[in-house]
């Protein structure tokens, strides 16, 4: 598999010479790759017959609705999730208590470095720790030195309050930002960066209200529907990852299983 671009040009991504992207689009290497996944699904199905040969790669990404079915049907057929054992859901939730309170609660504020189009994400990255350190080295010491932060970097509506979200729950947050925020003691600024869909966060918990842990009845089966989302989500990287190894992939890094794809 190669995964070089254009020498001093802007990168394209290819799935078997079929570009993914345009020379005048300005993507980051996460839209690349989601592209080229995509890409390797849909000429998938079109070698088992449920895309017809005819169908062309989308334009700036957007699949037609056959190509969407298509995708759908050949998920159907060839990723397969193992279900999760009671003792799975059982041992889970033992190891994972914190996940599953309700009632749970923070008192946040944040600075954020949004990932746009065209971003330099590693020049992003390094304001980012930056910042981290520069408040970390002032927690407990100064209460304005964060607020400042936030006011003058941050690209969140609440910089304006010097980064307040005030108290939120778990369901107030997307996904990847409930999970280093809760289910945990710390209270400060954390010492990492908390990476989302919206890009860099540099975060200070103010205050906790820990809720309550209930028994694994009550939410036996939501423990079963994150375990769920779990295997899928492992299936389906290890299934792009046997695609990865039988076609030609240029321009963007994709892992690649050792493990040739059954027919």
């Amino acid at each position: 598999m190669s995964a070089t671009g254009s020498v001093g040009g802007p990168t394209i991504a290819r799935v078997n010479g079929l570009a993914v992207n345009r020379a005048d689009e300005v993507l980051s290497e996460a839209e690349r790759r989601q592209r080229a996944c995509t890409e390797l699904l849909r000429q998938r199905a079109q070698q088992l017959g449920l895309l017809h040969v005819d169908d062309s790669v989308p334009e700036d990404g957007v699949l037609s609705e056959t190509a969407c079915d298509a995708i759908d049907a050949l998920i159907s057929r060839e990723v397969n999730a193992p279900e999760p054992s009671d003792v799975d859901c059982q041992r889970f939730y033992q190891a994972n208590p914190g996940r599953f309170r309700k009632g749970e609660r923070a008192e946040l504020r944040h600075v954020l470095f949004a990932v746009t189009p065209g971003v330099d994400v590693a020049a992003l990255r390094s304001r980012a720790e930056r910042t981290l350190l520069d408040v970390r080295c002032h927690d407990g010491k100064s209460n304005s030195g964060f607020a400042e932060a936030a006011r003058t970097l941050s690209n969140c509506p609440s910089a304006t309050q010097g980064g307040s979200l005030g108290w939120v729950t778990r369901q107030n947050c997307v996904e990847e930002f409930a999970r280093e925020v809760f289910g945990s003691d710390e209270v400060g600024v954390l010492p990492r960066l908390v990476a989302t869909r919206f890009g860099l966060h540099v975060v200070e918990v103010l205050g906790r209200d820990p809720g309550e842990v209930p028994d694994f009845e009550q939410v036996a089966g939501a423990v079963r529907a994150t375990l769920q989302r779990q295997s899928f989500a492992t299936a389906m990287r290890q299934y792009l990852s046997l695609l990865a190894a039988e076609a030609k992939v240029e321009g963007v890094e994709l892992d690649v299983a050792e493990s040739p794809l059954v027919q």
